[in-house]
């Protein structure tokens, strides 16, 4: 029989590279059926992995191949992706299981035809997985073009971001990123201080037997050390929630003040909605838009599990003027849509999914999307622009194209966060004030 955590990773991965779907919209189709957390953790543990690692695995797959590996049949490619992922990186797993259910998996997947190279590649990675050849690293680490191939493969990055990174910060500062990148993200915790503070919080987890850390930078959040965060009292009454220490760094920049009418742009799914309307004391209106419903109603799920009164939820259309009078709103975040290439530790499969070509049409969305908000900020106040993106395109570019046609507003200070100097996702944001 088999295993069910693998099969669902299988396909996981089928509808991340065949429907495009991203990764947590693929695992959480996949994981319903599957009753038990561990192979719930499983499941999300080898189609991450795989995603993270693709380069790398398709590196040692090719030298046991005797086709190009772009030859092989889509389903069959998958397969043999997350075996060699399973048999190089979770060496606790046995590696008959794992080959077993490889063959059986290409069988059930109408690739009869294929199960004896699937298990012949797989039976020949095994036995060498402790001696494993890999390219070597160039003698010339200012050669950007070589240096960047090297680390496309052994650190499984594509070759055309890895060299704007060395470009930006050099081949020390590049190479711990992508190490970054590869390790596995910590779960980490933000309170919803609506309800409770850090410390109320982090006694009432140990009570739960979760034990919890404060994040380093991130004023309020907590990082899970051991224990089920989300099996808790706390979390099923909505007294924390999941977000990520870059991202609750965000929220916070904005700075709300007591009685602050704020407008959240691109809201769902709700952490800085939830950071936001913390500071509002017992006055004042968070206004927390998206221009998707399905995204509204998960944001709505979260407030409504937050128990925050003073949030309203409204849609808002996809282009024109938003629905709200000019100068209504003391703080305004536009936490624009963006590549995410800045979360590819959390979110593996974009990696491979964009390429510099993408960048100059999210820019030039994103910069609309600051002139339908500018209007919105009363004078005085604040505007904030924010991604979750790496690179100067969606990030002081667009801020500088802003204010190039927008006298009114100056940029009063910027702020990124980089992993291989603060440990935490590149998150970006800009605090641009309306004169008085």
């Amino acid at each position: 029989m088999i295993g069910v955590a693998r099969s669902a990773a299988l396909d996981a991965l089928r509808l991340i590279d065949g429907e495009r779907l991203d990764m947590g919209e693929a695992v959480a189709r996949v994981r319903k059926p599957l009753g038990d957390e561990r192979d719930r953790a499983l499941l999300l543990e080898i189609v991450s992995g795989t995603l993270r690692m693709r380069a790398a695995l398709d590196y040692q797959l090719a030298l046991r191949l005797t086709r190009p590996i772009g030859r092989l049949d889509a389903v069959v490619l998958d397969i043999l992706r997350l075996s060699a992922f399973q048999l190089m990186y979770l060496t606790r797993t046995p590696s008959s299981a794992v080959i077993n259910d490889a063959v059986d998996l290409t069988r059930r997947g109408g690739k009869s035809s294929a199960t004896g190279l699937v298990n012949a590649v797989l039976r020949g990675l095994n036995r060498e997985r402790q001696k494993l050849t890999w390219p070597a690293r160039p003698g010339d680490e200012g050669d950007i073009a070589a240096m960047a191939g090297y680390f496309s493969i052994v650190h499984s990055h594509p070759d055309w971001l890895i060299e704007r990174w060395l470009r930006r910060y050099g081949m020390v500062d590049t190479e711990r990123w992508l190490a970054f990148n590869n390790q596995g993200p910590a779960l980490c915790l933000a309170p919803n201080r609506s309800l409770a503070s850090r410390e109320a919080l982090m006694n009432e987890l140990a009570a739960d037997g979760v034990e919890t850390r404060p994040t380093a930078h991130a004023p309020h959040g907590l990082l899970v050390v051991a224990g089920a965060a989300l099996s808790t009292r706390a979390f099923r009454e909505g007294r924390l929630l999941v977000q990520d220490e870059a991202s609750q760094l965000i929220g916070e920049l904005v700075g709300v003040s007591p009685g602050d009418r704020v407008l959240d742009l691109c809201a769902s799914p709700g952490g800085k909605t939830v950071t936001m309307a913390a500071g509002l004391g017992s006055r004042g209106m968070v206004v927390a838009t998206d221009v998707r419903r399905h995204r509204l109603k998960v944001l709505s799920e979260t407030l409504e599990r937050c128990r925050l009164a003073r949030v309203r939820v409204i849609h808002v259309p996809t282009a024109g003027a938003l629905p709200f009078a000019d100068a209504a709103f003391d703080r305004v975040l536009v936490d624009a849509p963006c590549s995410g290439l800045g979360t590819l530790r959390r979110d593996p499969d974009i990696r491979w999914r964009l390429s510099s070509r993408d960048l100059p049409g999210l820019a030039a969305a994103q910069l609309a999307l600051l002139h339908r908000a500018a209007p919105l900020v009363r004078r005085g106040g604040i505007l904030v622009y924010s991604t979750c993106s790496s690179e100067p395109e969606e990030n002081q570019e667009v801020v500088t194209a802003f204010l190039a046609s927008h006298a009114e507003f100056t940029r009063s200070r910027d702020h990124q966060t980089l992993p291989f100097r603060d440990g935490l996702e590149a998150f970006f944001g800009s605090l641009l004030t309306r004169q008085a």
